[in-house]
């Protein structure tokens, strides 16, 4: 497993940490378990930005669960049960879609949640963080 460092975010209040399964760093393109990489972004009411990619180097769910310590929501187009488990137990929320969607088209969503009524999972997260 490695990571490869783009750019270097302060936390913010209402920061989260966000991990995208994809191939092409455009899209969410990838089953979890397959995942190959995730694009880490961090995202506040007034910033969007990629923090890094974390490489998988291996298909091992406990070290990927581990090499997403610290994310707030993965995103990825299916996963296993008990990978889902243990992405929850380590206090990562998890988002699934059948289809590819684009991360520009979620990460703006997720910016737009923060800056008008943030749903209840997302207030949790930032309560969490603040505390």
């Amino acid at each position: 497993m490695s990571s490869i460092k783009i750019t270097s975010n302060t936390s913010g209040e209402g920061m989260l940490r966000v991990a995208f399964a994809t191939k092409d760093l455009e899209n969410i393109d990838s089953h979890f378990g397959s995942a190959k990489q995730f694009a880490i972004y961090d995202i506040s009411k007034s910033s969007i930005s990629l923090s890094e990619i974390k490489k998988v180097d291996e298909k091992d769910t406990d070290k990927t669960v581990a090499l997403l310590k610290g994310i707030d929501i993965v995103y990825f187009t299916n996963v296993g049960a008990i990978a889902a488990a243990k992405l929850i137990n380590s206090g990562i929320f998890t988002i699934k879609y059948k289809d590819v969607v684009g991360i520009d088209e979620e990460t703006k969503k997720l910016q737009d949640m923060l800056n008008a009524n943030p749903p209840p999972f997302i207030k949790k997260i930032i309560e969490k963080k603040a505390a």
